[in-house]
């Protein structure tokens, strides 16, 4: 069940996929929140450097295998914008964050940029759902009442359309 927590978050996740896009990146962001609801860390893409290993969720990750205990790991939530690739799912599932709540899901992405006319099929990593990557770990979304703002965000990137 999603609450109205969530949807801030979620919400902030936009905002941070917007200054993502903004700054000339792909529009992707995410927030990694304790137990409590304290947000710990924010981040966006950095991948417009060339290095497409800069996710916000693989940021997150990173972060909190650096800065966190494993209970406090284990009932973290990691909030983003789209649903993780499998780089960001593995590395999740390798520090041992607990729930993912996202906005967009991998294949509404794959959707998205065919209507846009790009070519998907030249991406050398495969588009696949969280599940398909790792266990043991509660996902929730997509969240459709969101979903258009991110669509939005793309097709600026990807169109050059503001």
């Amino acid at each position: 069940m999603i609450t109205d927590s969530d949807l801030m978050h979620l919400k902030r996740c936009i905002e941070l996929a917007k200054i993502a896009l903004e700054s000339g990146d792909q529009p992707f962001g995410s927030v990694l929140v304790a137990a409590d609801g304290h947000v710990l860390r924010e981040e966006r893409n950095h991948v417009g450097d060339g290095d497409h290993t800069k996710h916000p969720e693989f940021a997150l990750a990173r972060w909190a295998a650096e800065h966190m205990t494993l209970e406090e790991l284990e009932k973290a939530t990691v909030y983003t914008s789209g649903e993780h690739c499998p780089m960001c799912a593995a590395a999740h599932g390798w520090v041992g964050l607990g729930r993912i709540v996202y906005v967009s899901s991998s294949e509404q992405l794959v959707q998205w940029l065919t209507e846009f006319g790009v070519d998907v099929s030249r991406s050398r990593v495969r588009s696949l759902p969280i599940q398909d990557v790792i266990r043991n770990t509660r996902v929730d979304g997509p969240i459709p009442e969101l979903a258009e703002q991110v669509r939005e965000l793309h097709r600026q990137f990807y169109m050059g359309i503001s």
